[in-house]
């Protein structure tokens, strides 16, 4: 196997970790999971959670360092992100009760999930 098929798939099994992580996070605060990597044609979303009408549109990144982490969501994801959950919405019968909230939940090594409520906001 070439070296960037193996960084490859190392960068998508510590992505996969991480989402675990950030979803045993949320779980502990009360949020039911309802998708994991949310794909569109318009983007991705990591993380959909929900706890009552609150549904959070989580992002999850795997640093070092937080501030790499913050610097990871750029406006171009954040435009991916939203047109991905407005997607997601459209599909959901209760729609007009629902209150989304962007989310980042950073995951660094040794430590807890580090969870950013509306860590941006829609447009």
């Amino acid at each position: 196997m070439n070296k960037f098929k193996e960084k490859r798939q190392a960068a998508f099994s510590l992505g996969h970790r991480a989402e675990f992580l950030a979803s045993l996070s949320l779980m502990l605060k009360g949020y039911r999971i309802i998708e994991r990597r949310y794909r569109t044609k318009l983007g991705e979303i990591d993380l959909i959670a929900r706890r009552g009408n609150q549904v959070l549109i989580v992002e999850v990144k795997a640093r070092v360092h937080t501030a790499s982490a913050m610097d990871a969501v750029d406006l171009q994801s954040m435009r991916r992100i939203e047109a991905a959950a407005d997607l997601w919405l459209a599909r959901q019968p209760d729609y007009a009760q629902l209150s989304l909230r962007f989310d980042l939940i950073i995951v660094r090594p040794m430590r807890w999930p580090a969870h950013y409520p509306a860590f941006f906001m829609s447009r």
